[in-house]
């Protein structure tokens, strides 16, 4: 998988974790061709899972955040305003962008964007033309997920 491709496979799932197991499709576990146990960094398709996780992190069309089970999720910008339509429905930790950089140190750093300032107005306005129901059909997650976003 490419970077490019990367970015292809997150835009027509809409939701991705980056590697963790849960309700979405795992990027590493699409790239390693199999479910990982333990580090992705052991792997031996770490080197190509990391130049294609950090092509995701640096799209302008990818929310990077922690909307899944706390993981590390990725969200296309198509379903940016559904996000925003059921906002009440999640904490504000899992809406908030996480975004990586690095110090000159060669350290990183993970800075936290909250919820709504990363939110562009167009998707605001896009936002408020869903009802709850078009926005939870949009977002396609995992059953488990869905009852817990309706029981809310």
């Amino acid at each position: 998988m490419t970077a490019q491709e990367a970015i292809a496979f997150v835009k027509a799932n809409g939701i991705v974790l980056e590697s963790a197991r849960g309700p979405a499709p795992s990027l590493a576990a699409t790239i390693a061709g199999q479910p990982i146990r333990g580090s992705w960094w052991k792997h031996r398709k770490a080197a190509q899972i990391f130049r294609c996780s950090r092509a995701v992190r640096d799209s302008k069309e990818v929310l990077v955040c922690r909307l899944l089970e706390g993981k590390v999720t990725y969200v296309h910008r198509r379903l940016w305003p559904a996000l925003v339509r059921l906002r009440d429905q999640f904490g504000p930790s899992q809406l908030a962008a996480i975004r990586e950089t690095h110090t000159a140190e060669g350290k990183h750093r993970v800075s936290v964007v909250p919820f709504p300032k990363w939110v562009p107005p167009e998707v605001l306005n896009e936002a408020a033309k869903l009802t709850a129901s078009q926005a939870v059909a949009l977002l396609k997650i995992g059953a488990q997920h869905r009852r817990e976003i309706n029981s809310n």
